[in-house]
């Protein structure tokens, strides 16, 4: 993930901006003038909803990751077959010049 100039990753920034949401929300139901019962079914459904978004965005980031690493595979993959093929070219101009030398 990119950092800022403070050397923290994006997904720390996000999960904070996550966590103070939540903390904020707890505090905000809290000094609500509701019941205990109507306070902790709203916490409960906050905290469900909180989890389900956190859910979805670990499902995104493995698939971004998994994504980023197919696609530097198969760069690799391309990258080693090319290298590969400059080698044994070079093997064989190697061997060219040798023939040559030895004909001489």
């Amino acid at each position: 993930m990119a950092n800022n100039d403070n050397g923290i990753s994006a997904g720390t920034v996000l999960l904070s901006f996550l966590a103070g949401a939540a903390v904020g929300a707890g505090v905000a139901l809290l000094a609500s003038p509701k019941t205990g019962k109507e306070i902790r079914e709203k916490i409960a459904g906050l905290t469900e909803d909180a989890v389900g978004k956190i859910k979805e965005y670990v499902v995104e980031a493995q698939d971004k990751i998994k994504t980023t690493l197919d696609d530097g595979k198969e760069v690799l993959k391309e990258k080693t077959s090319i290298l590969s093929s400059a080698i044994e070219a070079g093997k064989e101009a190697i061997e060219r010049e040798k023939e040559k030398y030895r004909g001489v």
